[in-house]
């Protein structure tokens, strides 16, 4: 018998109990998957990682990211399945809680068992804050967040020091006074890189834009200039060429990575195999060259083919 004073603290416990094993039970690891059949992937359209069109009455769904998951999914002898998501519910689909950064730090939010995917590719980048989230997989893709403006801006680019440290300080003081489109729950947040310290009129989006809607934003005189990661900034200077001009960092160099929950390390490792393999083979490259062939002048070395 529970005594009275007691039958509370059980009653928590109970629901703490329940609640773990919830979520539990809706995460899945490389046996589960394999179990399943089924291989499923979180993805947000993105500069050419994830992209999506009709065709009449369907979407069609492809990128770089869909093809290495794709690719993952075969390797793995199991079917693919994409899972669209957003940046502000991308973390929460893949572990079942919320999650976000502020200017604090992490924030966590409530449990919502609501797992929907096996592992987030959407050009994902690795930040701190997202690590304490997610165990990452090898970085896969070179990335830093810059400062572009429209070509009519009298931002003008900066001239390389020799160090990335010092250029990020000579942007962030030409900023001062100018508006400056960010986002928040991205790699654009401007928290990430102290950006309210800088004098800066940072503007962020009444309503939730795509990353690649960010030039458009800035050409559409929402702002004078926008911060944009590697990836977008190079589809942005092959789309609008002559419309805009890169001035310089905000961030040191960054990467990206594929997310994994972090009760998922078979998973992840098999993957982290499958990429170098598919590395190792010249593949890789191949698809970077599809989707971002310009990539291979900025970063060199980052594709050179390693030897086994």
């Amino acid at each position: 018998m529970v005594m009275p004073q007691y039958r509370h603290l059980t009653y928590t416990i109970l629901l703490l109990t329940l609640c773990f094993f919830s979520n539990v039970s809706n995460a899945r690891d490389l046996a589960d998957v394999k179990a399943d059949g089924v291989l499923r992937h979180i993805g947000i359209p993105y500069a050419n990682f994830i992209i999506t069109y009709k065709e009449g009455d369907n979407t069609i769904v492809n990128g770089f990211d869909v093809e290495l998951m794709k690719g993952f999914a075969k390797h793995l002898g199991v079917k693919y399945e994409y899972v669209r998501a957003s940046w502000s519910n991308a973390f929460t689909l893949l572990t079942g809680r919320n999650a976000h950064y502020s200017n604090t730090g992490l924030i966590r939010g409530h449990v919502t068992h609501d797992i929907k995917g096996d592992l987030l590719a959407s050009g994902t980048t690795i930040l701190p804050w997202r690590t304490e989230v997610v165990d990452f997989s090898d970085n896969y893709f070179p990335s830093a967040v810059w400062l572009m403006a429209r070509a009519d801006s009298d931002l003008k680019p900066i001239t390389p020091s020799g160090s990335v440290t010092q250029d990020i300080i000579t942007v962030k003081k030409l900023i001062k006074d100018h508006n400056v489109l960010a986002m928040k729950q991205t790699c654009l947040d401007p928290d990430l890189y102290d950006l309210y310290d800088t004098d800066a009129n940072i503007i962020l989006p009444v309503t939730e834009l795509k990353l690649s809607e960010m030039i458009p934003a800035i050409l559409n005189n929402d702002a004078e200039s926008t911060l944009l990661d590697v990836p977008d900034i190079l589809i942005g200077l092959q789309k609008w060429p002559g419309e805009t001009k890169v001035i310089g960092p905000i961030s040191e160099d960054q990467k990206m990575g594929v997310g994994f929950r972090k009760d998922s390390p078979e998973l992840r490792k098999a993957f982290n195999q499958y990429l170098r393999g598919i590395q190792q083979s010249g593949k890789y490259n191949v698809l970077v060259k599809k989707y971002y062939p310009s990539v291979f002048n900025f970063y060199p070395d980052f594709f050179k083919i390693k030897n086994k």
